[in-house]
């Protein structure tokens, strides 16, 4: 995910990983530079962003406490409670990005520390924004969330394989149908961008009474769809919760 990022906002960083391989190639690949430690970069930057596993915050915080002006994380199931605890006295900013970050088309969930006001909220909300649309939302709500727009790429992947191996299956070429499949998902999510988000208001349009789409979808309706979707919410949401 952090790679990811990294790329979306397409500007040199200053990169530290353990795996010095892994930080070189994207600090070469983003014309930026590696470093030997999280200290190394706290120096360096106005803003570290932390993007290891939540097990490594205390382990991550040696050398970066105490020398961060300000951290943005995207670390996982870390509240700012948690993170204000090991970086007290400095701006801390939450974000929960998905990984269409990476072609500026992603969504970040925020979630304002106490102190944010105090650093530089408004130019990191800017700059993050060159990934995607930021939606800010209370701090309990990011586990639904999650589960919509985290999660949601790898839903919508799996609808793409099902209706190109469909359309495969009645004679299209696999990049045919799969082209057919995602021009149709980009553009569905640009006309409701368009139109008020207004979903029941596109499926009628498109699902006229009688025809075939509105047979499709009560063969979606009886096969499980909804019930489905809504599993894997409810599984994701209870989970992180735990």
């Amino acid at each position: 995910m952090a790679s990811a990022l990294a790329r979306g906002l397409g500007e040199p960083a200053v990169v530290y990983d353990p795996q010095s391989d892994r930080s070189m190639a994207l600090a070469e690949e983003l014309g930026g530079r590696a470093v030997g430690s999280g200290a190394e970069v706290a120096q360096a930057v106005d803003v570290v962003v932390l993007a290891h596993k939540p097990p490594q915050l205390e382990e991550a915080a040696e050398g970066v406490a105490g020398t961060a002006k300000a951290i943005a994380s995207i670390v996982a199931a870390t509240p700012v409670e948690r993170l204000e605890g090991v970086y007290p006295e400095v701006p801390v900013y939450r974000f929960v990005p998905n990984i269409p970050t990476e072609v500026g088309r992603g969504v970040l969930c925020y979630v304002a520390g106490t102190l944010a006001a105090e650093g530089p909220e408004r130019e990191l909300l800017e700059l993050l924004g060159r990934c995607g649309t930021v939606i800010e939302l209370d701090e309990p709500l990011l586990e639904p969330a999650t589960a919509l727009m985290s999660c949601g790429p790898a839903f919508f992947a799996a609808v793409v394989e099902a209706l190109a191996d469909a359309g495969v299956r009645h004679g299209l070429e696999l990049a045919q149908a799969r082209r057919l499949v995602v021009e149709t998902m980009a553009g569905s999510a640009a006309f409701l961008d368009a139109n008020g988000l207004d979903a029941s208001g596109l499926r009628s349009r498109v699902a006229t009474p009688g025809g075939l789409t509105e047979k499709g979808l009560e063969l979606l309706e009886e096969r499980g769809l909804r019930e489905a979707l809504d599993g894997a919410v409810d599984l994701i949401v209870g989970t992180a919760a735990r």
